[in-house]
């Protein structure tokens, strides 16, 4: 089998397998709550600081796209590398800049070295198939008379989710840093939704799928609902189960005013 055919094999199979993990991801969490944050629990083996966490399981996403861009056909095209930027300027926040603020403001329980680990190969999965995709298999840049459309409209979806993501990372961090446990989030978002910063996440997908216009775009966009809309609702029933009659009910979870 010829380097070609064998790296086409494998932009497959790991594709399927992309599809595969979302369903799986989503009945998982119907039953348990990932084991870190509000969630921390024993009985997950040995635990490292967050912000390294954070650090060593996110970095997959920058750098190996970074890593095989050169290497792909559109590898020169200014359209190719103008729609990478979005992903790995995410990831590059996630993977240095969240993880320096958890650090400078106390970082919290201790994270699973399990979960970390299987971060670590998600983004490793993730990022491979974003990174190629872009800079490889996807068809003929020349011949796309959509494309500035669809990133113009997608980059804006995504940047507002970005900026919704971030600043809601920053109120739980601060509220962190003021010490004296778990207090209720206030102010903007958090009026509407118990986890703004996964509705940001849900967001920025929305948009990468948009400019991406791919299925595997739109897979990484089922994976993140699976994911985090659990999640949130978790951390929605953690919420009124902690601070009853003070938690605001009119806030929903993820989704303002649905869900």
């Amino acid at each position: 089998m010829s380097i070609l055919a064998s790296d086409e094999a494998l932009f497959r199979n790991c594709l399927l397998a992309f599809y595969l993990i979302g369903p799986l991801t989503y009945i998982s969490l119907q039953f348990l709550s990932a084991p870190y944050g509000k969630h921390s629990r024993p009985g997950w083996g040995p635990t490292i600081p967050p912000a390294l966490a954070w650090f060593l399981m996110e970095s997959p996403s920058v750098w190996l796209p970074i890593s095989i861009f050169p290497s792909g056909r559109h590898a020169a095209d200014r359209k190719a590398l103008i729609l990478m930027c979005p992903f790995v300027i995410h990831y590059f926040h996630r993977t240095c800049i969240y993880p320096l603020r958890l650090y400078l403001h106390g970082g919290g329980a201790g994270f699973p070295v399990s979960m970390a680990a299987a971060a670590f190969c998600f983004n490793l999965l993730n990022g491979y198939l974003q990174g190629r995709w872009v800079s490889h298999y996807k068809s003929d840049y020349a011949n796309d008379g959509l494309f500035w459309a669809r990133f113009v409209v997608g980059l804006a979806v995504f940047v507002w989710g970005m900026r919704i993501n971030i600043w809601a990372d920053r109120v739980l961090v601060g509220l962190k840093r003021q010490g004296g446990g778990y207090k209720v989030p206030r102010g903007g978002w958090f009026e509407l939704v118990s986890c703004p910063n996964y509705l940001g996440e849900v967001l920025e997908w929305a948009g990468w799928a948009v400019m991406n216009w791919s299925w595997v775009g739109f897979g990484f966009l089922l994976y993140t609902c699976a994911n985090l809309v659990p999640r949130a609702r978790s951390n929605h029933k953690w919420y009124l189960d902690k601070f009853g009659e003070d938690y605001p009910k009119a806030r929903k979870a993820i989704f303002p005013y649905l869900y």
